[in-house]
């Protein structure tokens, strides 16, 4: 950038891996396993790739003209048949795949040679109403076991998915089907959340009022008594119970379509990512299990949704690809009790956890003594991606989740890298307020906007030079809009943040590029000043936007959420801006600070900044789509 970013937070803490842990890690040593993968990024990912099954091999491992890549020329497979059929000719037929856990505390169980019986029945029926290779089906569940099938059944005969969070409006769900270009839609008629019934199907008939192309309706009645079906409208059971079993995976090349999905709007216009077979499989499974260090017996819970990109490559195609355990539940993390997530960890004996900095600082503010009520034994790691995880809630995670039995992992990604980009790995030192190292085959690097490196501990756009195999291929419809990505600074991918990398090679994001605040001529990243109010003890979470100000062009304006047993207060208040004024001078600390009862973010939990100055200053907040209420 032409003006510096500056870095005031100071943070010193460190995060040793355990002797035992790194003897027993995938990678030991991952500053070696880095270097090979950069030095020869070919012959790196073509040693992965052959870890998976194909129908026919490459003829190259990669074809890059800039800004558009192809990985594994020429290949074909079909993601389902690494996902499931592999793993029942091996000895993985009769492993559990899935346990699904309903709010209301339902369970129910899924082995590899199940979740295959049942993923090939609803691929042969859609087979049967006429659903083709290359045809896209819009999916509006929520995170159920048929929502997961939904997406393997388009995967497996060649359709292309796109999962609409289940919940988003009327206009979010007819303006991603349409621009999907639906013919089916796969949809639940309610869903369950804080013990209240959130009525999906009349979100969708009025999204479907307005969007001509779509063909039929398969519907998931889960509410008693069932509603009745319209004239364009099939019953997901019935439709299941009239496959077969007997459903071949539709041969892909390794470039044909598997997904779309739309980003979650946290800065503007949701955009329909596209992404293929044959690298998504690679790259994420890949990425996913050495950021996890994931062994044959993980018991594996990813808390996020099949909406998000989190929920397709960590939760579904990622895990399944490797064979691995996975534990799911739909419902909020805190109902029918604030301990809920604790539970389920001594319950299901979790031994992997990846969830959201924001899901930390929401244990922070319910509380140590809810942790502290389970047996958390079996958990062995924690990672963490979504937001820049504040070094509190990484040390509040040490001392009252992981209690030394092994590492809390930091890891940054976007829906459009589809997989874990920088991050901590498990066998190496985590520092507080650092996000970590780059991951295999990424080169990242923090730039100007004249795209010249920046200094040590200054902030710069966070950049990507060259392809990953799992990136988004194109924005469905609009490819104008992915080169738009490429376009700031000529020859990298500007990923939109703002970071900082420091004398050892460790990043750290400070916030979006849209969101930094420039306070008297000193340019200050969100993540700074956020992360030093939630070092306060009362303070579980905070985001903080700039106002405009006659004198110092902007001022900080900080929303702040206190932790359980705390009171708003003007003197808590004062003490909260003299906190931050004391840790990182008077330049940031606030001139006006709210206590809030909650802040706005997208339903995958990314706080919404925008949403706040736009309610500040009277202004147009832009798409909305994606707000949790």
């Amino acid at each position: 950038m032409s003006e510096k970013i500056e870095t005031l937070l100071q943070e010193a803490s460190r995060f040793e891996p355990a002797p035992e842990w790194v003897a027993n890690a995938l990678v030991r040593d991952p500053d070696r396993h880095y270097r090979r993968s950069v030095d020869d990024l070919a012959g790196y990912w073509q040693e992965i790739a052959r870890e998976f099954e194909w129908m026919a091999p490459w003829r190259a491992v990669l074809e890059w003209k800039y800004p558009d890549a192809k990985w594994f020329v020429g290949a074909r497979c079909n993601i389902t048949e690494n996902c499931l059929d592999r793993h029942l000719r091996g000895d993985r037929k009769n492993k559990l795949a899935l346990l699904w856990l309903g709010e209301d505390g339902e369970e129910r169980a899924f082995t590899f040679g199940r979740l295959h019986r049942e993923v090939c029945k609803l691929g042969s029926a859609l087979r049967q109403l006429g659903v083709r290779k290359g045809d896209r089906v819009a999916i509006y569940m929520p995170l159920t076991p048929e929502g997961i099938v939904a997406m393997l059944a388009c995967a497996r005969i060649g359709a292309v998915h796109s999962v609409i969070y289940a919940g988003l409006g009327s206009g979010a769900v007819r303006d991603r089907v349409g621009d999907a270009g639906a013919k089916v839609v796969i949809a639940s008629d309610v869903g369950y959340r804080r013990g209240k019934v959130v009525d999906l199907k009349g979100i969708l008939d009025e999204a479907l009022a307005q969007t001509p192309t779509v063909e039929r309706v398969i519907l998931h009645r889960r509410a008693e008594p069932k509603i009745a079906l319209g004239a364009r409208e099939i019953d997901f059971e019935d439709l299941l119970a009239s496959g077969s079993t007997n459903c071949a995976p539709e041969p892909m090349d390794s470039e044909d379509w598997l997904f779309i999905l739309y980003t979650s709007g946290s800065t503007g216009k949701p955009k329909g990512c596209a992404y293929v077979h044959g690298g998504y499989m690679v790259g994420a499974t890949h990425l996913w299990k050495l950021l996890c260090d994931v062994h044959e017996d993980d018991v594996y819970w990813c808390t996020s949704d099949i909406g998000w990109i989190v929920g397709h490559s960590v939760m579904v195609y990622g895990p399944w690809c490797n064979g691995t355990t996975v534990v799911a539940r739909e419902g909020a993390p805190d109902f029918p009790h604030a301990g809920i997530v604790w539970e389920t960890i001594e319950r299901c004996g979790v031994t992997k956890m990846f969830t959201a900095p924001t899901a930390l600082r929401m244990f922070m503010r319910l509380g140590t003594e809810w942790p502290a009520k389970y047996d958390l034994s079996t958990l062995r790691l924690l990672a963490c991606a979504g937001e820049p995880l504040n070094p509190e809630a990484l040390r509040w995670a040490h001392r009252h989740v992981m209690q030394g039995r092994g590492p809390v992992l930091d890891n940054w990604w976007q829906t459009e890298t589809a997989a874990p980009v920088i991050g901590t790995w498990p066998a190496m030192t985590a520092k507080a307020g650092k996000v970590g190292k780059p991951f295999p085959g990424y080169r990242a690097e923090v730039l100007d906007r004249d795209g010249q490196p920046v200094a040590p501990n200054t902030g710069g756009l966070l950049c990507l030079r060259g392809p990953w195999p799992q990136m988004f291929r194109t924005v469905w419809g609009a490819h104008e809009r992915y080169e738009q990505y490429f376009r700031q600074i000529p020859g990298v991918y500007v990923a939109g943040d703002v970071a900082t990398v420091d004398e050892d090679g460790y990043l750290a994001v400070l916030g979006r590029a849209d969101d930094v605040l420039n306070v008297a001529g000193h340019r200050i990243g969100t993540a700074d000043v956020e992360s030093t109010l939630v070092s306060h003890p009362s303070v579980g979470e905070a985001a903080v936007i700039g106002k405009p100000d006659p004198i110092k062009g902007e001022v900080i304006k900080a929303f702040v959420l206190l932790r359980s047993g705390f009171t708003p207060s003007d003197a808590l208040r004062a003490e909260l801006v003299e906190h931050v004024r004391r840790l990182l001078g008077p330049i940031a600390a606030p001139a006006e600070l709210e206590f809030a009862a909650k802040l706005p973010k997208t339903r995958s939990g990314k706080i919404l900044r925008r949403v706040l100055k736009a309610q500040e200053l009277g202004t147009d907040p832009g798409d909305l789509s994606t707000i949790e209420e």
